[in-house]
């Protein structure tokens, strides 16, 4: 997923908005673009998938002097796009998915339109929203026509002479909260963003809602849809520690998650620790709950490795996660270790680079705990798994049955003797000593919120 950062200030805006939108840095690894406007529209875009945002932007700063502005860290295209339309100039920067791209940009090209922002050879799909903004009678207009027409799930930030239109999608899976410091405001997917920088939160923006931040104040300029259903892995792997969603923190979910782990788990262990750094925060919550001591047999090097779960081909996801985790054969070798980690979807990361790497220093004894369920479908909302195929809960069912497309509903109850058997083979190919997930019944505990009010999806296949 991506991450998004706007700025509304009665002076100059440059320095917020370079290291506000910098605290998104964890959610994309392919690029990242600035905006301003003064007078004019002034944007710079940057491919960061080898290098970290603030080498790439520090010297462009000069450049983008102005008094409001937009960032983003994205997932894959390349934002912010300006467009020029009837009524007037604006840019525009994403979150989320959009799955009707290719059938929106067809109805756009069929009516004349056309596209000049490519990502890879492919239709940008920031483009493509913006195309659908710029074809109604304003921004507010063009902003809910974005939401009426899209499948998946769409949050933007709209930069225009104005100020910033921020608007969250329809479905919540993404989030989006105002700010204020004095006369300045500020919109951003991560709440991480806005401590060091002096914002204190006054509002998260409801599903489907739209608001203007300009030098008049915070505006609303519609009404909510009341349907939230925001992304559970929010908590559990992709936010930021710091960072806080329908006001409940990751990092205090992260140890709720550790803690139900290790409720009525009898296994004796000399340590526990977590799979770094998403990991991290789970192991402290077991370890508090279970009284085992938390070490860190394992250590991450640099951040500059990024994470191993997003970049974009397996090979360059192994060849990161080889690098940056570095075991500590003191702290190993002959111990009995709890290895908590966020998640397991291909299970080749937690086997080939965490868990080798502790037996091949002398582990006496591996136990894996994951904090979310066995994922089971492909995230249809945000740019994480895209197929079946790269779920190792999937390809073991496959396994199990015999069969391409087997009924996979018994797998999904914990209870049953099929989920067993999935959880003993994933063990087996892990090579730990022993496996066991949290239910998703603890997971919906550990987040604090109504089940009805997140998206279970990738464990449930409900939408």
């Amino acid at each position: 997923m991506s991450g998004l950062f706007g700025i509304v200030s009665s002076k100059d805006c440059r320095q917020s908005l370079f290291y506000g939108t910098d605290y998104h840095s964890h959610l994309g690894t392919k690029k990242a673009g600035l905006a301003v406007f003064n007078h004019q529209l002034t944007r710079c875009i940057h491919d960061i998938s080898t290098s970290q945002f603030k080498s790439k932007f520090i010297e462009e700063l000069p450049k983008l002097k102005g008094k409001k502005g937009i960032g983003v860290i994205s997932d894959f295209d390349s934002q912010p796009i300006i467009i020029s339309c009837s009524f007037g100039n604006f840019a525009i920067a994403t979150s989320g998915l959009l799955r009707n791209k290719n059938e929106l940009a067809k109805e756009i090209m069929s009516q004349g339109g056309s596209f000049s922002e490519m990502s890879s050879g492919m239709i940008n799909a920031t483009e493509v929203i913006g195309k659908l903004v710029a074809g109604k009678n304003n921004i507010v207009s063009g902003m809910e026509y974005v939401f009426s027409r899209i499948t998946g799930s769409i949050s933007l930030l709209v930069l225009s002479r104005e100020g910033v239109y921020a608007g969250r999608d329809c479905s919540g899976k993404t989030t989006l909260v105002a700010g204020k410091k004095d006369e300045t405001l500020a919109v951003t997917s991560e709440t991480c963003a806005f401590p060091n920088l002096g914002f204190e939160p006054v509002m998260e923006l409801q599903p489907g809602e739209i608001v203007l931040l300009s030098r008049e104040g915070l505006k609303k300029e519609n009404s909510s849809k009341n349907n939230n259903k925001v992304c559970s892995f929010l908590w559990i792997y992709t936010g930021y520690p710091a960072s806080s969603y329908e006001g409940i923190n990751v990092e205090k979910v992260r140890e709720n998650c550790g803690a139900n782990l290790a409720r009525d788990d009898n296994i004796e262990a000399d340590l526990v620790t977590g799979v770094p750094d998403s990991g991290t925060a789970h192991a402290l919550g077991y370890s508090m709950s279970s009284g085992i001591p938390y070490r860190r047999p394992l250590v991450k090097y640099t951040d500059g490795y990024g994470r191993s779960y997003t970049p974009p081909s397996q090979e360059i996801r192994n060849k990161v996660a080889k690098l940056k985790l570095i075991p500590i054969k003191s702290v190993i070798e002959d111990k009995r270790i709890i290895v908590c980690d966020d998640s397991i979807v291909r299970g080749t990361q937690l086997r080939n680079q965490a868990i080798e790497k502790l037996w091949r220093n002398g582990a006496r004894e591996i136990h894996a705990r994951i904090a979310c369920p066995p994922l089971m479908f492909p995230c249809p909302y945000l740019l994480a798994t895209r197929t079946k195929k790269e779920l190792v809960a999937r390809r073991v069912i496959r396994q199990i049955t015999g069969e391409k497309q087997s009924d996979i509903e018994p797998f999904l109850n914990e209870n049953s003797p099929q989920y067993r058997a999935m959880v003993k083979v994933i063990q087996k190919e892990l090579g730990v000593t022993s496996l066991k997930y949290q239910t998703i019944d603890d997971m919906v505990k550990a987040i604090g919120l109504p089940g009805e009010k997140l998206c279970l999806y990738c464990w449930n296949g409900k939408e």
